[in-house]
């Protein structure tokens, strides 16, 4: 008697699917909640341009070095396989070990709090302590999805990329056009005294790459992607730029219509921008448009990080039951189940801000080791790949010193030095494991 032949995740995802998978993993709470962090760290017009340029730059660093890496490796896991590909399964597996443990279920934890608390918003409830329940069944309601197919999940995605997309666009002509006349902008002075500092300038970065967070997302779909080779650099770039784009337009929409001061006290500088110029009903929209956008990435993290959970268990560095496929809906089930469960802990026993610091900290590392894995690939003979990153070496280096800058920079600094040493000791904690599990069963056989 044969065993029944285990199902495959199936190349479904075409290239507008996979662009909104960029666009819809990336523009989430960041733009309309990251500002207030960054312009109370810079508190000058031309040091808040510097930083969203920045963080523009790093993140299109990184689109064009994982865009050679998938071209070659388009693979389910993403980054998994490529710092696997270029270190070898322990890091690879410290990847994943920090996924489990700090990164997948932080960000989603932060992006359904923000979701719950502009939903309970929306329909006219204080969120108090009900947000977090609010956010914990917004987790189990998308994970579901995203378990019922790949169809279904994409389906949402895309829906809610349009409507945060065009909120954005909304939100920028409306301040441009009746706004502007109104205040001449606050664009000066540019910078004024004491407003940039190379400290303040790195933890405001930080703020910056959580909003720009998400354009290696699609990354770990690429086993299910149509025509990898091809699809995976033209959407990660396109995706990434639009990103840039948009969030370049809107703080200078911003500032547009209120000065830097204020943008420092605002928890939600879209909404002071829709009052201003619409009243009531502006905030009622930017409202709307928070609740979609956030919906939209949490779908869009629940449908891609649990590629990793499958990746790693497809490479016997997890549970082997990980790796199955649903046989009706084609989706890998388990992974996304111990998403759901591991995000919804997170969401019930941790805050906004530490969820969101927790995150940017714990993938740093990682996003450093999946570039410079490029250095050793491409060292292999018979290397061809589909796409070559453009500016190579410069670009994959500025990539890898930008996070070493970063991660020196949230060590040096007293505020930032406990909450990471902490978060970092978590992720290091992943090498006994490992050589107590994985590296036990390699040793016996």
């Amino acid at each position: 008697m044969q065993d029944t032949p285990q199902p495959a995740l199936k190349r479904q995802i075409g290239l507008w699917s996979a662009i909104a998978i960029v666009i819809g993993t990336t523009i989430g709470s960041g733009i309309f909640r990251s500002p207030a962090g960054i312009a109370d760290k810079l508190p000058g017009p031309l040091p808040l341009a510097i930083v969203w340029v920045a963080g523009g730059l790093f993140a299109l660093c990184g689109a064009l070095s994982f865009s050679e890496l998938a071209s070659v490796f388009p693979r389910t896991g993403g980054i998994f396989v490529f710092i696997k590909e270029g270190f070898g399964r322990l890091p690879a597996f410290l990847f994943g070990w920090a996924e489990i443990t700090v990164i997948r279920a932080a960000a989603v934890g932060a992006i359904a709090t923000t979701f719950a608390e502009y939903f309970l918003r929306v329909i006219g409830v204080d969120p108090g302590e009900y947000a977090r329940y609010v956010a914990a069944a917004a987790i189990i309601a998308m994970g579901t999805v995203n378990i019922l197919g790949v169809r279904w999940g994409t389906l949402v995605l895309g829906f809610t990329t349009l409507a945060k997309y065009g909120g954005l666009i909304f939100i920028i002509i409306i301040a441009l056009a009746l706004g502007l006349p109104r205040t001449g902008g606050h664009y000066t002075p540019a910078m004024p005294e004491g407003s940039l500092s190379v400290s303040a300038f790195g933890l405001a970065l930080v703020s910056a790459l959580w909003a720009y967070d998400g354009y290696a997302d699609l990354s770990y779909t690429s086993g299910e992607v149509k025509d990898p080779e091809r699809t995976m650099p033209r959407a990660l770039i396109g995706g990434t730029c639009a990103v840039i784009l948009i969030y370049l337009l809107a703080n200078i929409a911003y500032l547009a219509v209120i000065p830097v001061e204020e943008m420092r006290r605002s928890r939600l500088v879209a909404a002071d921008v829709a009052e201003r110029v619409l009243g009531q009903p502006g905030v009622y929209f930017v409202g709307v448009t928070v609740m979609l956008s956030t919906w939209g990435t949490l779908t869009g993290s629940l449908f891609t990080s649990p590629r990793i959970f499958f990746a790693m268990a497809e490479d016997r560095l997890f549970f082997k039951s990980v790796a199955k496929v649903h046989p009706k809906f084609g989706t890998p089930h388990i992974a996304i189940g111990i998403n759901i469960v591991l995000g919804v802990i997170f969401v019930l026993v941790r805050n906004f801000e530490q969820l969101a610091d927790a995150f940017v900290t714990a993938i740093l590392p990682f996003y450093g080791l999946g570039v410079a894995s490029l250095f050793i690939v491409r060292r292999r003979a018979g290397y061809k790949p589909a796409f070559r990153t453009p500016g190579y070496p410069v670009v994959p280096l500025l990539f890898v010193f930008s996070v070493l800058y970063l991660l020196g920079n949230a060590l040096v600094d007293p505020a930032s030095r406990g909450p990471t040493a902490l978060t970092l000791g978590i992720v290091l904690l992943g090498i006994p494991v490992y050589y107590f599990t994985v590296g036990r069963r390699s040793a016996s056989g």
